[in-house]
């Protein structure tokens, strides 16, 4: 399966992974509690890395010819964007909450912008830049709506530096990314698996490294389930989604678009009986301000 429209695939694509992340967000903060970053992060990666395997084997797609630094790019991509970069979330997930994590996350495209300019020649049109700074004002005003701290102090500190890791190393695993995706004419399916298998192997050397990682967990077909349909949502079309973004659209705007989560967070949490400021509204009101100028 692959995306082949003929305009704004990338920037669906990328909305759509921003939904499914905004799902499982919530699910891995639960989680958070149960399992260690390490091991969620390396449980979901080979969840994800089978459903990968058995989706290639039914659909026969071939590698084709792919020069080896293309795919040496891909690695080193998965490493610091999935490997460092998803461990660093969840540590901050647990340290921050879901909502200040987000709000840390929304670094990520200006950061992807700077270093697409300055590596992959990448520029936007003005209209754009304002469109990638409407979305992060109105993401982060929804985030920041509730900012009252709680909770140990050096704890907090511990988040923010975790938060700063991951939002620059998902920015840096981008742009490799999409260099290697614009360079090889690779398929979304294969780079994905390339950076997951990358990022959980370099998740398996950090567990093996530190042996207190590897806590007690009370495993029960209940959590098991969870795990697996949480990875195949976020991890497996997730990334999948992403990379597809990234190859069919510039690595600001991809990144800016998937960093739109917390908006899709607020019809779920309105569902579930949450009050709705008007503060949310408005934010909402401006970051789809920002969407349509990147449409445009």
């Amino acid at each position: 399966m692959e995306f082949y429209s003929d305009r704004f695939t990338g920037e669906l694509a990328a909305l759509a992974a921003a939904a499914l992340w905004a799902i499982s967000s919530a699910i891995y903060s639960l989680l958070g509690q149960k399992i260690p970053p390490l091991s969620l992060n390396f449980l979901k990666g080979l969840v994800a890395i089978a459903l990968l395997g058995f989706t290639l084997g039914l659909s026969q797609q071939s590698l084709g010819n792919v020069d080896k630094i293309s795919v040496f790019i891909l690695l080193t991509s998965g490493a610091i964007g999935i490997g460092i970069g998803d461990t660093a979330y969840f540590a901050a997930l647990n340290r921050l909450g879901p909502r200040k994590t987000l709000l840390l996350e929304t670094l990520a495209p200006p950061i992807s912008a700077i270093l697409a300019m300055v590596f992959l020649d990448e520029s936007l049109k003005i209209q754009a830049y304002c469109g990638i700074l409407l979305t992060i004002l109105g993401v982060a005003w929804v985030i920041s709506e509730r900012t009252i701290e709680t909770g140990d102090r050096s704890n907090w500190r511990a988040g923010i530096f975790w938060g700063l890791v991951a939002a620059t190393s998902q920015a840096s695993g981008a742009v490799l990314s999409r260099h290697a995706l614009l360079e090889s004419g690779m398929s979304s399916l294969w780079s994905t698996l390339f950076r997951l298998l990358a990022g959980t192997g370099i998740v398996f050397a950090i567990m093996a490294f530190r042996h207190r990682e590897t806590v007690s967990i009370a495993w029960s077909p209940r959590l098991i389930g969870i795990i697996v349909l949480t990875a195949f949502g976020s991890t497996y079309l997730g990334i999948w989604l992403q990379q597809t973004a990234l190859k069919f659209s510039p690595v600001g705007i991809a990144q800016t678009l998937t960093s739109t989560s917390p908006l899709f967070v607020l019809p779920i949490a309105a569902m579930m009986g949450d009050r709705i400021g008007v503060r949310s509204i408005l934010g909402v009101a401006i970051a789809l301000a920002g969407i349509w100028l990147l449409f445009r």
